[in-house]
């Protein structure tokens, strides 16, 4: 009997997400719907992460009619998947339960399945609401690891820390830490759990280990997810497999690679070699993969990266030496030899044309989006020249503030504030003389607990209070719906789903709406005067075939104001 390896494909969300800023339009996305319904993955990511606000945002266009007309699409036998930041659902604040309960509810009766939910504090009790409002609205939980290392400090760093009596930390993101999280997921009420490493930190050594520990301590399904950046994420992802995770996240080809997730066709060649099915049809994934190639050339103006090669895995041969590679990898990743393991995935990805590894993400340790948002927020401020040292400045700033992992929204916050530290040193100031309320709110403990405690005199330098003040509920303003007279008295949110949407994005679901709400008021206008025209034209031609002396005869009687002119092309005015 074959082992059997679920796939999640993340193409439509996290793919085009990190390959192509979440670009495609409804059209482009109908356009891959019907393969994807024949194509067999175990599971489809499609919603969440930055598709709701940046199709609003870019694209006009409408988060709740994506789900639903991708749930239309594949039909109801497809879980569809999507992924919320805990009590942040989509957004980057915290929501009291009437609100994650709306969306959760709203959700799910819009065609999803799965919620991926994490916190990026790893504190479990951010999720917890989100998962009961899941479990109580028939959708599956899918509760999440947020996978970090540990900061990485300069010899500079640590000398400066030793001649003040300083203990930098270290081993805080263990096995057992992680192992700890992923106990107190299933005893929560877990469906499953994710690895999920967003940054692509995680090495291949520390894949193998992790995923064995977990898989070993717990009964529910374990998923693994990662991205290629840094150069760890098909090793890595190879590494799962052998030792025996139950579901891989992987992007087709053409959306893989790069800051994106490992490609699908390459893990079906290990698949194949290792006699382990994956139960996806191949057929249709090359036939797709074809389609997904056409909008990525449509998409070239947000790409990074050059497209891989094309290959069909079923009828296409490949070099001997890389076709050996591939039975070399997999031995590797039976051995835990993680630098030959590098080697020659590397050289596999090279062949395929994938992206070369980061080197600068790699040496940094932090997520490729954090890097491009700092270089792009120094350039913005005519002082690129602060990069080095805004780099260095990240695991200090990571410490103080108590040590939260580098994902969405906290590697931001972390970021941005480096780039201050750095630009008020370079000015001879303190850093943080300037500081962002995210950063302030991070230190404060609104966002929840650090993995580190915060010290109380940090906080109360950077926050003013030195105990942790943790969200609070009771301060809560729901976002106004505001009435427009010149409209109709119409409202800016119609429903639920839209007042879900002001919650959660007030800015650009304002616009948004209000976009809508002018068209649908333009429409009608439109559709008003269509009418009055159509009318117009039916009594002309009533007008036209009636005989001089009748025409006469229904001027005097007051039907028309006056006769049309044939030559002038004048308008028959109705009385």
């Amino acid at each position: 009997m074959k082992k059997r390896l679920l796939i999640r494909d993340v193409t439509l969300r996290d793919g085009q997400q990190s390959l192509f800023a979440t670009r495609m339009n409804q059209q482009q996305v109908e356009r891959t719907l019907a393969g994807f319904k024949v194509a067999g993955f175990y599971a489809l990511e499609v919603w969440g992460g930055a598709v709701p606000d940046s199709i609003m945002r870019y694209l006009n266009e409408d988060p709740w009619y994506r789900l639903q007309s991708i749930r239309k699409a594949v039909g109801n036998d497809i879980p569809l998947t999507a992924l919320s930041r805990g009590r942040n659902l989509f957004g980057y604040n915290p929501y009291p339960d009437e609100v994650i309960n709306g969306f959760i509810k709203n959700a799910i009766d819009s065609g999803l399945t799965i919620m991926r939910i994490f916190d990026a504090l790893n504190d479990l009790d951010n999720i917890r609401s989100t998962v009961k409002a899941v479990k109580a609205n028939g959708g599956i939980a899918d509760c999440t690891l947020v996978y970090t290392v540990d900061p990485k400090f300069t010899k500079k760093d640590k000398i400066k820390a030793l001649l003040h009596a300083k203990v930098l930390p270290s081993k805080i993101f263990t096995k057992e830490y992680f192992l700890e999280k992923a106990l107190t997921l299933q005893d929560m009420g877990a469906d499953m759990i994710t690895i999920k490493d967003m940054s692509g930190l995680i090495t291949p050594a520390a894949a193998g280990s992790l995923v064995r520990m977990v898989k070993s301590n717990v009964s529910v399904p374990v998923d693994f997810h990662t991205h290629c950046t840094p150069g760890y994420g098909l090793a890595s992802a190879l590494m799962a497999i052998v030792n025996g995770i139950d579901i891989l996240d992987t992007a087709l080809m053409s959306f893989a690679g790069g800051s994106a997730a490992p490609p699908f066709e390459i893990i079906q060649l290990f698949c194949d070699r290792m006699n382990i099915e994956t139960g996806v049809n191949v057929d249709a994934v090359i036939e797709l993969d074809q389609e997904l190639r056409a909008i990525r050339r449509e998409l070239k103006e947000f790409d990074g990266y050059k497209a891989p090669r094309e290959f069909n895995i079923l009828t296409d041969k490949l070099p001997r030496d890389i076709d050996q590679m591939v039975e070399m990898a997999i031995a590797y990743a039976k051995a835990d030899k993680e630098d030959d393991l590098l080697e020659v995935c590397h050289r596999i990805e090279s062949w395929f044309g994938f992206p070369e590894p980061d080197d600068k993400i790699r040496a940094a340790e932090v997520p490729g989006g954090m890097y491009s948002n700092m270089l792009a927020q120094l350039r913005q401020l005519k002082v690129e020249s602060l990069l080095p040292r805004a780099m260095e400045l990240i695991p200090l700033v990571r410490l103080a503030s108590g040590c939260p992992p580098l994902v969405t929204p906290t590697s931001q916050i972390v970021g941005a504030q480096a780039v201050n530290c750095a630009i008020d040193e370079s000015k001879g100031l303190p850093i943080y003389t300037t500081k962002s309320i995210q950063f302030v709110n991070l230190v404060k403990g609104v966002y929840g607990r650090t993995p580190v405690p915060v010290d109380p005199e940090f906080r109360y330098k950077i926050a003013g209070v030195r105990v942790e003040m943790p969200y609070d509920t009771r301060f809560y303003k729901k976002q106004e719906n505001p009435v427009f007279q010149e409209y109709g008295d119409v409202k800016l949110a119609l429903d639920e789903k839209d007042e879900l949407l002001l919650e959660l994005f007030p800015s650009v679901a304002h616009d948004f709406l209000k976009r809508r709400m002018e068209n649908t008021y333009l429409s009608e206008i439109h559709r008003i005067e269509d009418e009055k025209r159509k009318k117009i034209e039916e009594e002309k031609q009533k007008y036209n075939i009636l005989s001089p002396e009748e025409k006469q005869k229904r001027l005097l009687d007051g039907l028309y104001s006056y006769e049309w002119s044939s030559a002038e092309g004048e308008t028959i005015g109705l009385s």
